[in-house]
């Protein structure tokens, strides 16, 4: 049907009222078919979105819940402990959500009990190596002493971005899980390559590097393992559990900087740049039961200024 012809001038005037009636409701049936369209289109649009939307969500809230991994082995304590020849003692990793397993100190055994809680980018603690560490190992290599080293990673803020006091963590936590008796080597390897405060710190190449040095074995896993953070969660729990407190064996109600330095359960609190003032602490804590003479005593090095 057309409309708007010649032939309009013949119809009458009800003929005309019914031909516009009749165009209009035409037209006002096209417009709602594409109203409906429109309308369809739109909502097809919005579920999509927001089935999008909802997937992104899930998908953001599944990994924000997603269950911590296991703990490196040879730490069920949150630290790895050490005896004579730097010799690991062999432990269970902690499963998820597992609380760490403190080592048992026999206080009769005579047995010197030296626990050190570190950060790997604090140059107190940078310090505190150079200084004691020698010492340190002597009495680890003359028998009748553990060392039990807790990494923790209080610093990261002061590393660029990079995260390298937790890199450093969960570096230290592959080695103790796949390479345990060169953990001491490489503990020795991160202060003797301590980046300043700062910087970006250490990449995970260099420290990867550093575990070549310490000559551990199972290279290649311990590499993907400092690549992929294996135990960046373990890192992150095992320091909050250590800023929380308690420390287990110890007078210590939680760590509140480092190094802490714990000797048969007495927090040192001297200065960390003085050797003397260390083994004469050392002497104090362990009572006369300790037999030092058996031990290889480095000579007191000059002091350094503390860090601030």
């Amino acid at each position: 049907m057309s409309y708007g012809t010649s032939g309009d001038s013949r119809l009458s005037k009800n003929e005309k009222r019914e031909a516009a009636r009749e165009k209009a409701r035409i037209l006002r049936e096209e417009q709602k078919k594409k109203d409906r369209r429109t309308k369809l289109i739109l909502q097809g649009s919005i579920i999509l979105a927001s089935l999008a939307i909802v997937a992104i969500i899930a998908l953001v809230v599944v990994n924000s819940i997603k269950p911590a991994g296991p703990g490196p082995r040879n730490m069920a304590s949150d630290g790895i402990q050490l005896s004579q020849g730097a010799i690991a003692t062999e432990t269970p990793g902690l499963k998820p959500g597992e609380d760490p397993v403190p080592n048992v100190r026999d206080e009769a055994s005579g047995v010197l009990d030296i626990q050190m809680y570190v950060d790997y980018l604090c140059p107190i603690c940078g310090q505190f190596e150079a200084t004691n560490g020698e010492y340190i190992s002597s009495l680890l290599e003359n028998g009748g002493t553990t060392v039990e080293i807790h990494p923790i990673a209080i610093l990261d803020r002061l590393s660029q971005g990079t995260k390298y006091s937790t890199r450093a963590v969960n570096a230290a936590a592959c080695v103790a899980d796949m390479s345990p008796n060169q953990f001491y080597d490489f503990h020795n390897q991160l202060f003797a390559n301590q980046p300043a405060e700062n910087t970006t710190g250490l990449t995970d190449e260099e420290i990867i590097a550093l575990t070549v040095s310490a000559k551990v074995e199972n290279a290649d896993k311990i590499a993907s393992c400092i690549k992929n953070q294996s135990f960046k969660a373990w890192a992150t729990a095992a320091t909050a559990r250590a800023l929380n407190g308690p420390i287990p064996n110890s007078n210590v109600d939680k760590v509140t900087g480092t190094p802490t330095v714990i000797v048969n359960g007495l927090k040192y609190e001297g200065a960390v740049n003085d050797l003397a003032s260390f083994q004469a602490f050392v002497l104090q804590a362990a009572g006369s039961d300790f037999n030092n003479s058996s031990t290889s005593t480095p000579t007191p090095t000059p002091s350094a200024t503390p860090a601030g």
